[in-house]
């Protein structure tokens, strides 16, 4: 039986501005800001961080694991989430989520803790120095930074079965969550000559499966790190996909992928597609067209399109929760706006793309480019339109294009500001985010799977939590509740 899928989404901002124009300390001076505002002074606890671990085994002479990064600015928020300096980004790592549309509330809360970040830190830097933080995935130099979701999966499935049924559903799912980018980065896409393309991130994969994320990225990442009982558990590590500004294509994309994997978890893999022969092929020549005619050939030699195949997976999934239920992803009714949505994007995409601008942002940006390129007369490759493009992933709401572009709301303000601080119910980030709120003087180091308390007396005390399915506010809220003090806590725990 699938296991219920606890998921979330690490997006990496890109930043412009700052003290000297310096990235990484203008993305410190943000996570400091928004820390020393009161709303966390909690440390990240590097205790057990295992990012050389590689699925398949012992990594390979060409692999290199990401590296920690333990002296940038880091915290923990009382919603349960991370918000740290990842290389040159402020990057926010939303907290674990029961469902796919609590992981897309979380990662819209995400994005209004960098607004909060930013209002409060440009209050302290001149006018010259104030930050600019975007939610994209590329700097338009070549550098592309990441927007990665998270998965916890059965450890009993062959980490080789996961690669075989994620290849295709990684490649082709671009056309429903791709985010646009004007022009190319990479030598191999600029010989294309693209003046759109549907996804920001394509053109920087080179590999099928692999265990970096910065450097020779793959489609399908071997980072073996659960953050939970190894034993039980897989964490599926998905570096392919853009930060979305659609609400929708973010829901979409996370509750696709965690049926998919329900799916490969209770019926193994007879009903999946077979993959292109030629994967990265596939994902970059897919990015480059926008008419989504593009075929690539298969295993079993047919020849099919990006929407084949998730037209086929749509079909899969469908039958799955007839089946079984899909009670491991979410309730009936967030599952029926699931496969209703994805099912309206599809058809949307194949009869009348007007339709569905409001909820995929390549086709929203695309109108947006179209637009104002023929209104003013520009050649396909003037900077202004890249200037657009930029703009279209500007968090200030006043500066947004996307906030503009018509793009449907899953959440009512009132909920996004209640997710900036409160924690998800359902899954150990409750307790985290509890303990932080409640006992910022002693907890005074956390992560994933683990709090560290500081009682004043006697050595350090770590709390475990290897089962994300634990610490929910069912388990846990009267023992915080008749625990005024940390000291208390413990020693209930210890009972």
């Amino acid at each position: 039986m699938a296991i219920e899928k606890v998921l979330g989404i690490e997006t990496e901002f890109g930043i412009a501005g700052g003290p000297d124009r310096d990235p990484v300390l203008a993305s410190s001076v943000l996570v400091n800001a928004y820390a020393q505002q009161g709303r966390s002074r909690i440390n990240w606890d590097f205790d057990g961080e295992t990012p050389d671990l590689d699925a398949r085994g012992l990594p390979g002479l060409t692999s290199f694991a990401p590296i920690v990064e333990t002296h940038l600015a880091n915290t923990v928020l009382t919603n349960g989430a991370r918000l740290y300096v990842d290389h040159a980004h402020p990057e926010y790592s939303s907290p674990e989520c029961r469902t796919p549309l609590e992981a897309t509330l979380y990662d819209v809360a995400g994005e209004e803790v960098l607004r909060r970040s930013m209002l409060v830190a440009n209050e302290i830097l001149d006018s010259a120095d104030r930050i600019t933080v975007y939610k994209n995935n590329s700097d338009g130099k070549g550098n592309s930074y990441g927007t990665h979701e998270n998965y916890l999966v059965d450890r009993s499935i062959e980490f080789a079965e996961i690669v075989r049924a994620m290849v295709p559903h990684f490649v082709s799912r671009q056309i429903l969550i791709g985010a646009g980018k004007v022009g190319a980065e990479t030598d191999d896409a600029r010989s294309a000559s693209p003046s759109f393309q549907i996804s920001q991130r394509a053109e920087f994969f080179e590999e099928v499966v692999g265990l970096e994320t910065t450097l020779k990225r793959p489609i399908v990442n071997t980072r073996d790190e659960p953050h939970a009982d190894a034993e039980r558990f897989r964490r599926l590590h998905v570096i392919i996909g853009d930060a979305n500004m659609s609400q929708t294509a973010t829901f979409i994309k996370l509750g696709s992928t965690a049926l998919i994997l329900a799916a490969l978890e209770d019926e193994g893999l007879t009903n999946f597609p077979s993959p292109p022969r030629h994967p990265v092929h596939a994902v970059r020549a897919f990015a480059l067209d926008t008419s989504l005619k593009t075929t690539v050939a298969c295993e079993d030699g047919a020849v099919r399109c990006a929407w084949d195949f998730q037209d086929m997976f749509w079909e899969l999934c469908r039958s799955y929760v007839e089946r079984r239920g899909g009670e491991a992803v979410a309730p009936p009714d967030q599952l029926e706006m699931l496969l209703t949505q994805w099912r309206e994007l599809l058809d949307g995409l194949h009869t009348n793309r007007e339709l569905v601008a409001d909820r995929i942002d390549w086709v929203a940006k695309l109108r947006l480019i179209e637009g104002y390129r023929d209104r003013h007369q520009l050649a396909s490759d003037d900077p202004k339109l890249q200037a657009i493009d930029l703009q279209y992933h500007d968090l200030r709401p006043e500066r947004s294009l996307s906030q503009r572009a018509g793009l449907r709301v899953l959440f009512e303000s009132i909920a996004v500001r209640e997710a900036v601080h409160k924690a998800p119910t359902t899954t150990r980030a409750f307790f985290r985010g509890e303990c932080v709120a409640r006992y910022p003087d002693q907890v005074i180091a956390a992560n994933w799977d683990s709090l560290v308390f500081d009682l004043g007396t006697g050595p350090l005390q770590r709390v475990p939590m290897a089962d994300p399915l634990k610490g929910t506010e069912a388990m846990t809220s009267h023992l915080l509740e008749t625990s005024a003090t940390a000291n208390a806590l413990l020693e209930a725990l210890d009972r």
